[in-house]
C-alpha cells in the first residue's frame, strides 16, 4: 500500500486517534501480507498468526512514532520483522559463520538457467533450510533486503550477513540442481 493513497493517510490519522473501525480497515489491507511475512521467518502458522497480532497492536499502540518516511506497510513489515525474529531468539540460537572460515567457494555466485520452475517446490525446499539459512534467504529473495540491512535486522556484522547469504544461497542451490539438470 502508498502512502500517498489519501484513503491511508485519512485511516492512518483516525487510527491515531484511536478509531476501532480505521484500524480494522488497515489491518484488513495489511494482515495477509504481514502473516506471510511472519510465516516464512518462524515457519509456524500458530506463531507467525501470534507475532502478526502483536505487530499490529505495536504498531496502533505507537503510531505516533511512525515517521512517515517509508510506507506504512514498510514500517510494519520492519516490526513484523523484528518481532519475529525476536520469537525465534526464544527457542534457537542463530548460527553465524566468521568470514576467515569461509572458502572462495563459498562466495562464488553461479547462475542457474531454469526454464520450468515450480515455486511450491523451491519454497518449501527453503522451509527445509536450517533456521538462520531460511531467515537469510527470505529477507533478501522474499522481503528485498540487501546484506547491509540484513546485518542491522539480525545484529550481526555485514561479513557474516554477506557469508550466511552465500552459505545460504549455495546450500539452496544444491537442493534445487539435481531436481532442474535431471
Amino acid at each position: 500500500m502508498n502512502l500517498d493513497k489519501p484513503n491511508i493517510r485519512i485511516l492512518l490519522s483516525k487510527c491515531e486517534k484511536g478509531d476501532k473501525t480505521a484500524q480494522f480497515a488497515i489491518y484488513k489491507l495489511y494482515y495477509k501480507a504481514m502473516y506471510n511475512c511472519a510465516l516464512r521467518i518462524v515457519n509456524d502458522s500458530f506463531e507467525a498468526e501470534d507475532i502478526m497480532q502483536e505487530a499490529f497492536l505495536a504498531a496502533f499502540t505507537k503510531l505516533n512514532s511512525y515517521s512517515k518516511k517509508v510506507t506504512f506497510g514498510a514500517w510494519l513489515k520492519r516490526i513484523v520483522i523484528n518481532k519475529s525474529l525476536s520469537s525465534l531468539k526464544k527457542s534457537t540460537i542463530m548460527e553465524t559463520v566468521d568470514l576467515e572460515k569461509v572458502g572462495i567457494n563459498d562466495m562464488i555466485n553461479e547462475e542457474i538457467e531454469v526454464n520450468n520452475v515450480n515455486v511450491n517446490f523451491i519454497l518449501k525446499q527453503v522451509n527445509n533450510l536450517k533456521t538462520n539459512y531460511r531467515i537469510i534467504i527470505n529477507l533478501n529473495l522474499i522481503e528485498g533486503y540487501d546484506c547491509e540491512e540484513i546485518a542491522q535486522i539480525l545484529n550481526i556484522t555485514y561479513e557474516n550477513s554477506r557469508t550466511t547469504l552465500s552459505r545460504a544461497k549455495n546450500k539452496l542451490r544444491q537442493l534445487l540442481v539435481p531436481i532442474y539438470e535431471g
